[in-house]
């Protein structure tokens, strides 16, 4: 059986880097680009981030495609001082990672992501980490991909727990909440990856501590990435005593559906104040008969962060 092809859409910060390992570190899946999108910082920073970290970890032979620079409802965008604070005003944690001797690709993120639709079909994971301005300007663009893509996997939105940006949005959704509610509207097959399970999934001191004995440079940025990264989350949500590996989670739920608990849920966005960014259910949709959405609610954290490590562990090894 053929691996699946993986596509990241990232708005690369610390937990998108983690993502973007573990994607590349596991066996199963086989990662064929990554696009880049705003969020988290500029999509120019990320695109170099994401271009620095692929040559850090060896896979200087994954594209790298520009995505939108800004929302789907405004005209530019800034980076909110709460992202700069969890991610370093550079996306990772302000460290100046070695710069990558290539650059992003000519063609647009939009048009290699509906490509890849056509001629991968049901075996293409799309993982959007970031807002889903992309997918929807993808879908907008050709409707015909919402019966190719296999699946897509998204870290994004809150069902039974808070949002991270207001008590009712998480910041992915937030970002672009009328893009996000396009998405929801079609019946592609989602999954929601949201704060109801990247909140239970979290790392420590001591599996940074692990990394940094690799003495490898890989081993030593990512831990130097996680312990910036464990540092904010004592300000930001001094509860979790960790920091939660929303985008990786996303990877592996991907992969490995089995990791999470969900329930099928027809969903829409809210996308006027004051519940703006809202993941709820969709009322009007209550009763279809074809749902093609999956909430994740429960996850199993310790299968979890054991395939975790067991896969980025290595790879950082070798570099």
């Amino acid at each position: 059986m053929s691996k699946k092809k993986m596509i990241l859409d990232l708005d690369t910060g610390i937990d998108d880097a983690l993502a973007l390992a573990y994607a590349l570190a596991d066996p199963d899946c086989d990662l064929i680009g990554i696009i880049g999108s705003y969020g988290n910082v500029y999509v120019e920073q990320g695109v170099q981030n994401s271009l620095n970290l692929l040559t850090l970890l060896g896979a200087e032979n994954v594209p790298v495609y520009l995505g939108a620079k800004h929302s789907s409802q405004t005209d530019s965008f800034k980076v909110l001082p709460v992202s700069a604070q969890i991610h370093g005003d550079n996306g990772v944690a302000n460290i100046q990672l070695p710069k990558a001797q290539r650059t992003f690709e000519q063609k647009s993120g939009i048009d290699f992501l509906i490509e890849a639709a056509h001629k991968y079909k049901d075996q293409l994971l799309f993982v959007p980490t970031g807002p889903l301005t992309n997918l929807a300007q993808a879908v907008k663009k050709d409707p015909e991909i919402i019966d190719l893509i296999g699946r897509v996997t998204l870290m994004g939105g809150a069902l039974t727990v808070p949002g991270n940006v207001s008590p009712s949005a998480e910041a992915n959704i937030h970002q672009d909440p009328e893009a996000a509610n396009d998405v929801f509207q079609t019946h592609l097959p989602l999954t929601m990856v949201g704060l109801d399970v990247t909140t239970r999934t979290l790392l420590t001191r001591k599996e940074t501590k692990c990394w940094r004995e690799l003495n490898t440079q890989a081993g030593t940025v990512y831990a130097d990435l996680v312990d910036y990264y464990i540092e904010a989350y004592k300000t930001t949500n001094p509860h979790l005593d960790g920091c939660a590996l929303h985008d990786p989670l996303a990877v592996g739920v991907a992969i490995d559906p089995s990791l999470v608990n969900k329930i099928k849920l027809n969903l829409k966005v809210e996308t006027k104040a004051p519940f703006e960014g809202r993941t709820i259910g969709d009322e009007t949709r209550l009763n279809d008969s074809k749902v093609t959405t999956d909430v994740a609610v429960n996850v199993d954290k310790i299968r979890f962060l054991d395939k975790f490590m067991n896969r980025l562990t290595p790879l950082f090894a070798a570099h």
